[in-house]
């Protein structure tokens, strides 16, 4: 990876590394413990030592299989830990449909673009009580101590490592009781591929000393205006590696459904607009390109904020801040402060997703078919009945000069038929 790619991070775990010869030690002990003030010379250790999913991880963790953990309030372990698991959304699994209450005025269920107001919104319309199929009260969130207690975790080199924690810090989302569960809720306000198992098995470990009731881990994310619940069991409380996926479960705020005749009067209606001064969209997955505008619409972001807190490597976070410029909805800036290359929201953007649901996904789909590649590729998309050949999308892509080559067009097809499924995706007759 060129310096120019690496984030703040892997430069400064490469300095530790070489300082404290951690590859050596990890192959000779197979660990090796630093303490927080060893890591805060470099660079804060709550920025260097989280890593919500596999992908946030530092260069050199990656390289080697490495992985962190903390096990005090001062010290991490570094080691080959299988630390994180995959997560499979499920695209036969019914959405369940929730009525908004009308006597709640205090929530703007068009504005949950943080993980507490998704949360918040969760529990007061009924969602956590049918989750666990019992009335439930909302009674911890924030961060706490573990206590102690010791755990084994898969090592890829060797047979199972025993970890003891002391104290260490762990953070809960939300934590809802009912009359016989306790539910512990790790929250995400975006799509995963993966996460961190720590982060609902330290909270796990705490709780289950704590109370009698059973406790219940469960992961909740919110994208594209979807609350998705994964809710899980640890078949064995000293494993670490023993989540088990129960049940999936969706659910959404009643929306006003997307006609066929929606879009087609979108389509009918749009003025093409002329090629940006944007590379043409390398971003497969738009559900992805919503996500990132729901992340900007809370605060402005550099591209390491993206690549360091949300799962995007440093290739992603530039493909897809890049088709959020395309569309006219992020703006790329150079902070007056830091001097870093900062990306925010348009106001169009920040318009758009303050809308009501059916409102703001027509504006969506309009952002994409102003263009005229994806513009005369849904048109044969309509008049076909199905998304046309990978021939006949790059033909088309071909005919509109956009300043690339025919082996690049090759590969940004995918983002055109990939949009193009998207917005049939959001057709609901």
């Amino acid at each position: 990876m060129s310096k120019s790619k690496k984030t703040a991070n892997d430069r400064a775990w490469e300095t530790l590394f070489e300082r404290h010869h951690i590859l050596e030690e990890v192959d000779k002990n197979g660990f090796f413990e630093i303490e927080s003030a060893q890591i805060n010379q470099e660079r804060e250790s709550r920025l260097m030592a989280k890593f919500d999913h596999s992908v946030n991880l530092p260069e050199l963790f990656r390289d080697n299989h490495l992985s962190i953990l903390p096990i005090s309030r001062s010290k991490y372990v570094i080691g080959k830990f299988d630390t994180h698991l995959k997560v499979g959304y499920d695209s036969e699994i019914e959405v369940i449909p929730v009525e908004f209450p009308a006597e709640i005025e205090s929530i703007d269920y068009t504005n949950l673009y943080s993980e507490s107001s998704a949360l918040h919104c969760a529990f007061n319309i009924g969602i956590i009580d049918d989750l666990v199929g019992e009335k439930t009260a909302y009674t911890v969130s924030g961060r706490m101590s573990t206590e102690s207690f010791d755990f084994n975790i898969n090592h890829l080199a060797n047979k199972p490592y025993s970890i003891k924690v002391k104290n260490s810090q762990c953070e809960i989302d939300a934590g809802f009781e009912s009359d016989n569960y306790f539910v512990l809720i790790e929250a995400k306000n975006y799509a995963i591929e993966d996460f961190l198992i720590r982060q609902l098995y330290y909270p796990y470990r705490l709780w289950s000393k704590k109370i009698t009731k059973k406790v219940i881990p469960v992961l909740m994310t919110y994208s594209n205006d979807v609350f998705s619940f994964f809710i899980y069991e640890f078949s064995n409380d000293r494993d670490y590696n023993s989540l088990r996926l129960r049940e999936q479960k969706n659910y959404t705020i009643a929306p006003e459904q997307i006609q066929r005749s929606d879009v087609a009067h979108v389509f009918n209606n749009i003025e093409v607009i002329a090629e940006p001064d944007v590379p043409f969209p390398q971003a497969d997955k738009f559900e992805r390109v919503v996500d990132l505008l729901s992340l900007l619409l809370e605060k402005d972001l550099t591209q390491d904020d993206i690549t360091e807190n949300y799962e995007f490597n440093v290739r992603q976070t530039q493909y897809y801040t890049a088709a959020g410029r395309y569309i006219g909805l992020i703006d790329k800036y150079q902070n007056p402060v830091t001097r870093k290359v900062t990306f925010g929201l348009t106001n169009e953007g920040r318009s758009i997703l303050g809308m009501r649901h059916l409102l703001k996904y027509l504006a969506l789909i309009k952002k994409i078919l102003e263009h005229e590649v994806f513009h005369q590729v849904f048109e044969l998309t309509f008049e076909g009945g199905e998304i046309p050949s990978k021939d006949a999308i790059c033909q088309v892509m071909s005919k509109y000069h956009l300043q690339i080559q025919d082996t690049t067009i090759e590969r940004r097809y995918c983002t055109v038929r990939s949009w193009v499924s998207w917005i049939l995706s959001q057709i609901k007759d």
